[in-house]
């Protein structure tokens, strides 16, 4: 028998989808997939996304040999207009058709995919009042810019790209999930990869200066 309370209770809220479950969709749509098309999509959370897409690539344990420069730029036009306070990014019109989901993408994006789900699972809100506020924009987007200007000045095939790389991924998700730990634990992988990148050049510096 239903009581009175139960008879007119409000019903549950629909769950909300994943930040998983929307890029799932997103990339099985029928639209573009393309840098327009997702800033189209996913508006205020484009900002983390693209950095997740642009820098996914040079955070794999591979050596890319300079081919993910392009990446890197856009990458740092857009965390410029993130500090600049902007809500909604501006692509330059050479770059809006930059596909997402070419042949080379997709083992990418499936290894992302499932990722993001583990990550998911094991993460949960934490210190949510940091996020989307304009000083921790301003943050973000400039440690953004910090670590990619340093994957894209790491030497060519020399891996040293990777963890400054992973580091601007984490953020992102950490910001997307709304997670401040493992918003932090980005930032820690990417200035280790950071230091790595300069003691091992500083290394290389002084051994070439050695020899001359």
């Amino acid at each position: 028998m239903r009581t009175p309370a139960t008879e007119h209770a409000p019903p549950p809220a629909p769950a909300q989808p994943s930040i998983s479950d929307e890029l799932a969709a997103w990339l099985e749509g029928d639209g573009e997939r393309t840098l327009a098309g997702l800033v189209d999509v996913f508006d205020e959370k484009a900002f983390a996304l693209l950095f997740v897409l642009l820098l996914g690539v040079s955070a794999l344990p591979l050596p890319t040999g300079g081919a993910t420069h392009v990446f890197d730029v856009v990458a740092v036009l857009v965390a410029a207009q993130l500090v600049a306070g902007r809500e909604r990014i501006t692509i330059p019109r050479r770059w809006e058709g930059l596909r997402l989901d070419g042949r080379k993408q997709q083992r990418f994006l499936d290894g992302l995919l499932r990722g993001i789900r583990r990550l998911e699972r094991v993460s949960r809100p934490r210190a949510r009042w940091l996020f989307d506020r304009r000083a921790t924009n301003i943050l973000f987007g400039l440690t953004v810019i910090g670590l990619t200007v340093a994957a894209f000045f790491a030497p060519p095939f020399s891996g040293l790209d990777t963890l400054p790389a992973l580091g601007v991924v984490v953020l992102s998700l950490g910001v997307l999930l709304e997670d401040a730990l493992v918003a932090a634990a980005g930032v820690v992988v990417g200035l280790v990869g950071v230091s790595l990148e300069v003691a091992l050049g500083s290394a290389a510096v002084h051994g070439i200066s050695s020899l001359l």
